[in-house]
């Protein structure tokens, strides 16, 4: 008799509670593969239309299997607030960037791979989301401002990138940069920040399983205010870790100097896990509200995700791993 022993992030179905209507449009979605209707060009017509219209022609990829190891205990966000408040510098310093995020346009959009790699490439996002394995997965989101959602994020894992990059063996961190843009991004003209957004990781973080490249968001493509066409998901850190829209990879030797730390290095540092023990300097980080409910909630370190993070970290002496 096989028995399985679930994870600490593992959870049947039933237990994430969702959103009403993402739970019936997922319904209605099974009842069109049951009929074999997923195979016509108008099975998910109005989702499709839609965005093809906003010139995003991945429309039709989506909605994505769900990988059903990734879900969550807590209710997921509703999709109109999870895509209305946000954080995206390049658009301005407030949570009510959603309208003006649609100024920047998403295609043609290329993707550079270099630094330490068999073969620098240059590849187009529609290309690269060919060759990628897609899924859905549900994660846990904690923001250093203390709020936090969850979401059904769909991409693929970041581990595939990197296999395809094919890094050499000297290669420690990848280095990711977003786009700029000054022409439709206004905070990219404010001089002070140090842009392009510069984000990195080790390559044992950037390997692991939980590293994850979003390309969709609700069974549909992720919206520009979200980070289209493509962002970071590393649940285990918090939220300015995972970079938007982002047009760089390179491989390198050498650590990053990132966005914020070079803000403000001692409030906001390289590794960023979230821990509820360890404050941030102006505010506490041991509870944490829930952007759905309203509802404060407990922290908890690594997001919850420690049993599968914290091994990466135990031989790290004498850094801020946690902010």
């Amino acid at each position: 008799m096989l028995i399985k022993i679930r994870k600490g992030w593992e959870l049947s179905e039933s237990q994430a509670t969702s959103e009403n209507d993402f739970i019936n449009r997922r319904s209605i979605l099974k009842g069109f593969a049951g009929a074999g209707m997923l195979a016509s060009a108008g099975a998910l017509s109005p989702f499709r239309q839609a965005l093809a219209e906003e010139g995003d022609p991945s429309a039709g990829l989506y909605p994505v299997p769900r990988n059903e190891l990734y879900t969550v205990a807590r209710k997921l966000t509703p999709e109109k607030i999870a895509t209305t408040y946000n954080n995206f510098y390049e658009f301005g310093s407030h949570k009510n960037i959603s309208k003006a995020a649609q100024a920047l346009p998403i295609r043609p959009w290329t993707v550079k791979i270099t630094g330490m790699v068999e073969k620098e490439m240059e590849i187009d996002i529609d290309d690269l989301l060919a060759k990628m394995p897609l899924e859905e997965r549900i994660y846990r989101h904690r923001c250093v401002e203390a709020w936090s959602m969850a979401v059904p994020w769909s991409g693929f894992a970041l581990k595939e990138l990197v296999k395809l990059a094919a890094p050499t063996s000297n290669a420690k961190y990848l280095v990711m940069k977003t786009f700029e843009n000054k022409a439709v991004a206004p905070g990219q003209r404010q001089f002070w920040y140090p842009w392009p957004y510069t984000e990195g990781l080790t390559m044992e973080e950037a390997t692991n399983d939980l590293s994850f490249m979003v390309t969709g968001m609700y069974g549909k493509p992720v919206p520009k205010q979200n980070g289209a066409p493509l962002r970071l998901a590393a649940p285990w850190k918090y939220g300015f870790k995972q970079a938007k829209s982002l047009v760089s990879f390179h491989f390198s030797d050498k650590r990053p100097v990132t966005f914020w730390e070079k803000l403000n290095a001692s409030e906001y540092g390289f590794w960023a896990n979230v821990n509820p023990e360890v404050d941030h300097p102006r505010w506490s980080q041991a509870t944490e509200r829930d952007i759905g409910t309203g509802e404060r909630v407990p922290t908890i370190i690594y997001n919850g995700y420690g049993e599968f993070v914290a091994d990466m970290y135990k031989d790290i002496k004498g850094q801020n791993l946690f902010i």
